[in-house]
């Protein structure tokens, strides 16, 4: 079948490579659960499918040489598919268990993408060889037919990208389009060993499907069901109940990391450290100005913008969010009434403010994308500092949480030194001295464009909290201190080496 027609060939590897890299963008998706999304998570995906496709050619190659025929094709493809339905179990399998043995972090992400991704990406790698070996009928036209199938195979892999990034995740969810991926190899398999021509094949053939649908629908709840109450382009989006400090709070987790802790009965209940320090800068910025024109960059669980809304109602509160999932998530979840006063701008907070006309100045910036040691880096910019500086007003404060370790770690100073190439004036606090501990700790780095009154605001939260004055502001010497020691890095739009800059705290967790 295949030798007769160089376009049966050509649509044989377009079809294979488009499932191929449909496999290959799903990984991240299907790994960002347990394993988060950074670049170590994408390196380990593309080094594991690349090193797959390789193996796959070698041996397809020798296979190619030795039983090329459409029956061995169709072999392949019908591995293929039972391969393919294996990231189903494997991914149930180490959700339920977890790897069998410890690894430092690095091999843990590697052994995990190449335990579940590995095999089926081998086996469709495979493919190709055996396809050119069964076209090639004339010797004289070998480079146009062996360039032809290549071009169709790139095409396929394209196509299987860009359908899967823009359009498969959201219309289906990961589960349901690796189902689709070995359907579609099982469909692949009968036509091209045309199965049904032969009995015995055909019975076989039946009784093999017949035995996978039924283990498929006996454990659809493990293999099929998704994690995520949403499955977005961006995140897998989840929602539990917890406690904090005694209340009932809903977590938010996008991805593996909490993003955020919500109270559905007191919108002023704030779980993490860094936001009763913006509540206690905000409460100091509210002593001149009761009503202010906010923005927050990332909206999250929404958690300090319906603190805004409670406890300064006059507020003009503007939220950024990357997601729409996430948005909704927050009005079906986590409490965000549908009338809120709060104006959500769905898109990259960046690219939106690029084609923002005539925006507010606002009287505060909350930012509020960085979670944990996610840090989407266009964010961090000096070109992007400069964005957030001309939409602020004279008086403006800018506010940004931040992790790394203060003794140990390059981020937050890197950091620090970049918002001074645009603003005259940075601050460091944290809630409590946290500078004086050797570990990991959530920072609020300040930029304003007029010096900040550190005793007028030690004064108005020591009023405000009976004395006790919980946030830290560290000394000005002590900054520069800090700004002046180790490498100067000025992260930019050229230069932004923010994953490296924060690798070192993978390292650290590692050991702790």
């Amino acid at each position: 079948m295949v030798g007769r027609s160089i376009w049966v060939a050509n649509i044989i590897v377009f079809i294979s490579s488009a499932c191929t890299l449909i496999l290959e963008l799903i990984a991240g998706r299907i790994l960002a659960p347990y394993i988060g999304v950074s670049l170590y998570t994408w390196t380990s995906i593309i080094g594991v499918c690349l090193a797959g496709i390789s193996i796959g050619n070698y041996l397809g190659g020798r296979i190619a040489d030795r039983w090329a025929s459409p029956m061995t094709l169709s072999i392949i493809f019908f591995v293929s598919s039972l391969a393919t339905l294996g990231v189903l179990a494997m991914t149930a399998l180490f959700a339920a268990t977890g790897l069998p043995i410890q690894l430092p972090l690095m091999a843990r992400i590697i052994s995990l993408t190449a335990v579940i991704f590995f095999l089926p990406v081998l086996i469709m790698g495979m493919v190709t060889p055996v396809v050119i070996k069964l076209t090639l009928v004339n010797l004289q036209t070998t480079g146009n037919t062996v360039g032809t199938i290549y071009a169709f195979s790139t095409v396929g892999s394209v196509v299987g990208t860009f359908a899967t990034g823009f359009f498969l995740v959201e219309a289906m969810g990961t589960r349901a389009i690796v189902l689709a991926v070995a359907i579609v190899l099982l469909l692949m398999a009968i036509i091209t060993g045309r199965l049904w021509r032969s009995a015995p094949k055909a019975a076989a053939t039946t009784l093999v499907v017949l035995a996978v649908a039924g283990a498929l629908f006996n454990f659809r709840s493990d293999l099929l069901t998704s994690p995520c109450i949403y499955e977005s382009s961006y995140f897998c989006i989840r929602v539990h109940d917890t406690e904090i400090g005694g209340k009932k709070v809903r977590s938010l987790v996008l991805d593996h990391l909490v993003h955020s802790y919500t109270s559905l009965e007191d919108s002023t209940v704030l779980g993490y450290g860094y936001e009763r320090t913006y509540a206690n800068l905000t409460t100091y910025l509210t002593q001149e100005k009761p009503a202010l024109k906010a923005l927050f960059i990332g909206g999250g669980g929404y958690t300090f913008p319906k603190y805004l809304e409670a406890v300064y109602p006059q507020s003009e509160i503007h939220v950024l969010e990357i997601d729409p999932a996430v948005t909704v998530a927050a009005h079906d979840y986590l409490g965000l009434k549908q009338d809120t006063r709060v104006q959500t701008h769905n898109g990259d907070a960046r690219y939106f403010m690029m084609q923002w006309k005539n925006p507010p100045k606002f009287d505060v910036v909350y930012g509020d994308a960085f979670n944990d040691l996610s840090v989407p880096y266009h964010l961090t910019t000096r070109e992007f500092n400069k964005m957030v500086f001309d939409i602020m007003s004279d008086d403006g404060v800018y506010m940004v949480n931040v992790i790394d370790n203060y003794q140990t770690g390059e981020f937050v100073r890197a950091f620090l030194n970049t918002l001074a190439e645009v603003f005259p004036n940075v601050y460091l606090m944290s809630e409590g001295e946290a500078w004086i501990h050797n570990s990991a700790n959530t920072w609020v780095v300040v930029a304003t464009k007029k010096p900040f009154d550190e005793a007028g605001f030690a004064q108005v939260i020591s009023a405000k909290n009976s004395g006790q004055i919980s946030t830290a502001v560290m000394d000005s010497p002590q900054l520069n201190k800090y700004r002046s020691e180790g490498r100067r890095i000025i992260i930019s739009d050229d230069y932004a080496p923010v994953d490296q800059l924060v690798a070192r705290l993978y390292w650290e967790r590692e050991k702790s």
